[in-house]
Parts: structure tokens; C-alpha cells; sequence
């Protein structure tokens, strides 16, 4: 069975978060969709918040922690990105755009990617066309068409003119899937494997 890994982004930063809500949802339909598409499915999910601290220290000493080093390659390693922030002065937090500044510019480049965004009103939702589509055409991704925008409104409520968040989240989902179907241009070869020295010189013997 063919395998495919997804890394969510979630940059809320209460507890709970919204943003982290409705990433949950969204990686939840894609891998749903995935698996019945016939892929095993892994899902990591990173909450920027429990990073902030070591991403300011990145800007500073220009090194990565440990902590921060490990989701940079997990995040690299991955075969698609739900990345989901919060709106705040019309833009993606400040926390959001953080994290990506630290990241290689050509690290992200192929990986398919879903948008999404929380806010306090609907008149946030441009952020995403506005904002964030921008940003990841800068890293050379491959964005879905349909990015998802959550209001209060949106919450334990369904609507009677627009589709409802659900509705919406499984066709942005489903975009997401089919992109992740097919080949992956944004994975990263399998690093070489190291052999012991011992089988290394051994090989060595036997060819000579």
C-alpha cells in the first residue's frame, strides 16, 4: 500500500484554538479520503505556539534547536501541509509567518498544500487569497483551489444559504487528496543508507 504523509500546521494560539480545530477537521476528511483512495495515511500535527520560543532564538543565533530542527525535517520529509492561522491585522499571525521565515525558501517547493484560516468576522476571508496564497506561490507549492475561512458563526452551527463548514472542509479536503494521489515532486529522496564499516570493507574484499 501506497504511503503518504501529511504535516499540519496549526497556528493558534489559545487553548482551546479555533485554528487548531479546524485543522483537526481538515486533516481528518483528507485522511479519510486518502485511505479510501487505497494510501496508508500518517498524520503529524505541530501547534507553532509550543515552538515560539525557539524560533525567536532561530533569528538570533541563526540555528535551529533541536526541537525546532526536528519538525523543520519532519515538515520537509512530509508529502503535504494543512497550515492553518489565525487572522490577525488582516494578515496570518505574526507567529505563522515566523515559523515559515525560518525555513530553506526551496524546502517546501512541489509539496501540495491546503489553506485555511480562523477569524473573529467574515470579513477576514480574503486573508487567504490575499495573504497566504501569495506566500506559498512564493515557495512554489501546489495550493488547492478551495482554501477554507472559519468565523464563530461557523462553529456548532449549519447554514441555510452558503455551504456549511463540513461541506466545505471535505471539498477542500478532497482537492487535497487528489493532488497527494498522484506522483509527489515536493518529496525528498530517501536519505542513503549508512552501512557499518565492517559490511563497507567487506564489500570492498569481495569485489577485489
Amino acid at each position: 500500500m501506497e504511503a503518504r504523509r501529511i504535516t499540519v500546521l496549526s497556528a493558534g494560539l489559545g487553548v482551546p484554538s479555533s485554528s487548531r480545530l479546524l485543522a483537526d477537521q481538515l486533516a481528518a476528511s483528507a485522511e479519510r479520503q486518502l485511505r479510501d483512495a487505497g494510501f496508508s495515511v500518517s498524520v503529524d500535527v505541530v501547534e507553532l505556539r509550543d515552538l515560539a520560543v525557539d524560533i525567536a532564538n532561530n533569528f538570533v543565533t541563526g540555528y535551529a534547536a533541536p526541537r525546532l530542527a526536528e519538525v523543520i525535517a519532519s515538515l520537509e520529509a512530509s508529502d503535504g501541509i494543512i497550515a492553518v492561522s489565525p487572522v490577525f491585522s488582516a494578515s496570518y499571525s505574526g507567529l505563522f509567518k515566523s515559523f515559515i521565515d525560518v525555513l530553506d525558501p526551496k524546502s517546501l517547493e512541489g509539496k501540495a498544500v491546503l489553506l485555511g484560516a480562523t477569524g473573529g468576522t467574515d470579513r477576514h476571508q480574503m486573508v487567504l487569497d490575499y495573504a497566504m496564497r501569495p506566500l506559498f506561490s512564493y515557495l512554489r507549492t501546489r495550493m488547492t483551489a478551495t482554501a477554507v475561512f472559519a468565523g464563530p458563526q461557523d462553529w456548532g452551527t449549519t447554514d441555510d444559504g452558503d455551504s456549511s463548514l463540513a461541506e466545505r472542509i471535505d471539498r477542500a479536503a478532497g482537492e487535497f487528496s487528489r493532488l497527494l494521489e498522484g506522483p509527489q515532486p515536493g518529496r525528498k529522496p530517501a536519505p542513503m543508507e549508512s552501512l557499518p564499516f565492517e559490511q563497507l570493507l567487506a564489500g570492498i574484499s569481495g569485489n577485489g
